[in-house]
């Protein structure tokens, strides 16, 4: 079976399932495992980057024409001949989706199988695992994977489970505008102990005004811009006027405002979402003991801001 996946998550799962000798081609954002890394790439994106406003800037003028933020290579694609192309309808921002191939599948002299994942909540992104598991012959491995990761979240809430507190939580998913957490972020905190002041589980995140953050008075702040590691969330935060009133924010004062790795642990709706559980727990319950999860802010995952 030749297999392109067109998002990183559903390429960390072919992986997880192991299936990366199967996956033929991948996006630009593919690089988890590392073995990912080497695979062709067959999706790279239209916009040019930048800071968090110009990127925002670019995204609107693309979606207000009507134009997709990718590019596939058809060429490549047809020279694959794939027989299974995963990919994704949940957001046209985050990852190419099934309009983007309309033009390239057309080409095609045999039409692949095309799969596509739109998880909302944490359940339904276990539910893909197993999706992908059955439209791959690997039904088997993708119910031991899902189990082992539903172990490894049951085991971060028997570990919070003894704390009295459940801290305040402000998940900022994008900076300028700022945007709250969505879809399974808002569970990730509650599973980890806390209360999302912002986010509405199993829905998209959403633009918020800074007054409307300084309301919500957090005791944590998490810094998880959607697509960036620990270094540039940092970076792009220290860049951004903070508003009248942060420096008065419980989690300003009691220095909790962290930059965490949303690329790896909470942008994308495959198995390291547990690893973010765990990052969560110990930020928001630092005395806790999470048996096997890694110290966040020695392997890179987590890291303190200066918040004011």
């Amino acid at each position: 079976m030749r297999i392109c996946s067109l998002l990183p998550s559903a390429t960390e799962i072919l992986f997880a399932l192991g299936l990366g000798d199967a996956v033929a081609g991948v996006t630009h954002e593919c690089d988890y495992p590392p073995e990912a890394k080497r695979k062709r790439v067959l999706v790279r994106p239209r916009v040019t980057g930048g800071t968090a406003a110009q990127v925002d800037v670019q995204v609107r003028e693309f979606m207000a024409r009507g134009e997709s933020l990718y590019s596939v290579d058809a060429e490549a694609l047809r020279a694959i001949d794939p027989d299974l192309i995963v990919t994704q309808d949940l957001c046209h921002v985050c990852a190419a989706s099934p309009d983007d191939l309309t033009a390239a599948l057309a080409r095609m002299p045999r039409p692949p199988r095309v799969l596509s994942l739109s998880p909302r909540t944490l359940r339904e992104v276990w539910q893909d695992i197993v999706t992908v598991g059955e439209a791959t012959g690997r039904a088997a491995e993708a119910q031991a994977v899902v189990r082992k990761l539903k172990g490894r979240v049951d085991t971060v809430q028997q570990a919070v489970a003894v704390e009295k507190e459940r801290p305040r939580v402000a998940c900022l998913e994008w900076l300028d505008p700022p945007y709250c957490g969505g879809h399974w972020v808002p569970e990730m905190v509650a599973l980890a102990g806390g209360q999302d002041v912002l986010g509405r589980a199993g829905e998209p995140s959403f633009r918020v005004r800074w007054e409307d953050i300084v309301a919500a008075q957090p005791e944590v702040v998490v810094v998880m811009p959607c697509g960036y590691g620990v270094e540039q969330a940092a970076a792009e935060f220290a860049e951004t006027p903070l508003p009248p009133g942060w420096s008065g924010l419980p989690a300003v004062r009691e220095g909790r405002v962290y930059a965490v790795d949303a690329s790896s642990y909470f942008s994308r709706p495959g198995p390291r979402l547990a690893n973010g559980i765990e990052i969560l727990a110990q930020l928001l319950h630092p005395a806790c003991v999470i048996a096997g999860a890694p110290n966040a802010f020695k392997t890179g995952a987590a890291r303190h801001l200066a918040a004011s």
